[in-house]
C-alpha cells in the first residue's frame, strides 16, 4: 500500500519540457498510479508557448489544467523557463530542485534522451531533471533553495517520448507498465490540448494509441508504456515477476 502522505508530499513526480509531453509519454501510467492510491504530480519546465495554433499562454495553461484533471493527478507545476530556449543551466536546475524539495517525491520520471526532428527542449529537459534530482539532496546550499529542507529521491526512471524505440546501446533496463485499463484516460488527457491536436492532427492521437498497443502486446498486455531504468530491475518472487497479473 502507498505510504501515508505528509502535507504536500507526493509519491511520484513526472517531468516534461512542455505541457502534453508527460501525457503522451506516461499519462496512462500516471492515471494507473492515481487509481492505485498514490499521489502524483506533473512538472512542466515551460508553458510550451509560443506555438503556431495557440493564441495565448493562458489557453495552453487551461488545457494543461484540464489534462491533469482528466488523469486525476494531485498537483501540476508549470515553471517559468523559456520554451524553445530551454537549456540545462544552473538556474533551471535550482528551479526544479526547489520543486522536488517541496513535493518530496519517492520516484521521479523524466524524458529519455533526444527526440530527433522534434524539439531540442526534450533533451535539455532530461539533463535538467537529472541535475534536479541531484540538487534536491545537496546540503550546505540553503541560500540557493530558499531554506527548503533537502530531500533524497529514492529512484529515477525515464519514459521515451516519441514513437521510436529507445537505443539499446544506452545500457538502460527496459520494462513495460500495463495501461490497458487507462489507455482511454491517457488519450482523453491528450485530447485536452485542442490547440496542439486539432482535427487536422488527429493522426497523432492514433499513432500514440498504436504505439502503446504495440508496446503492450510485446509484454502480454492490451496496451503498455515503456520505462527505462539506470539500475537493473530486480525481483524477489520469480513467478510474480514473470506473471504480474
Amino acid at each position: 500500500m502507498p505510504e501515508q502522505p505528509t502535507e504536500k508530499r507526493v509519491d511520484v513526480v513526472a517531468v516534461g519540457a512542455h505541457p502534453d509531453d508527460v501525457e503522451i509519454g506516461c499519462g496512462g501510467t500516471l492515471a494507473k498510479l492515481v487509481r492505485q492510491g498514490y499521489r502524483v504530480a506533473i512538472v512542466d519546465l515551460t508553458d510550451g508557448e509560443p506555438t503556431p495554433r495557440c493564441s495565448s499562454p493562458d489557453i495552453r495553461r487551461a488545457e494543461a489544467t484540464a489534462a491533469a484533471k482528466a488523469l486525476g493527478v494531485h498537483e501540476r507545476v508549470i515553471l517559468e523557463l523559456p520554451n524553445r530556449r530551454l537549456f540545462d543551466s544552473f538556474e533551471s536546475r535550482v528551479a526544479l530542485g526547489k520543486v522536488f524539495r517541496r513535493l518530496k517525491p519517492r520516484l521521479v520520471l523524466g524524458i529519455a534522451g533526444r527526440t530527433p526532428m522534434a524539439s531540442p527542449d526534450h533533451w535539455q529537459a532530461m539533463q535538467i531533471t537529472d541535475a534536479g534530482v541531484f540538487y534536491s539532496r545537496l546540503t550546505k546550499w540553503d541560500d540557493h533553495f530558499d531554506g527548503l529542507d533537502i530531500h533524497i529521491i529514492s529512484a529515477q526512471l525515464y519514459y521515451p517520448l516519441g514513437f521510436q524505440q529507445p537505443d539499446a546501446t544506452d545500457n538502460l533496463a527496459q520494462f513495460v507498465i500495463d495501461i490497458g485499463d487507462t489507455l482511454e484516460t491517457k488519450l482523453a488527457s491528450v485530447r485536452c490540448y485542442k490547440t496542439q491536436f486539432p482535427p487536422a492532427k488527429a493522426h497523432v492521437l492514433k499513432r500514440v494509441e498504436v504505439a502503446n498497443r504495440s508496446i503492450g502486446v510485446q509484454a502480454g498486455f492490451d496496451a503498455g508504456e515503456m520505462f527505462l531504468s539506470p539500475r537493473k530491475i530486480g525481483a524477489t518472487d520469480l513467478l510474480k515477476a514473470v506473471f504480474p497479473t
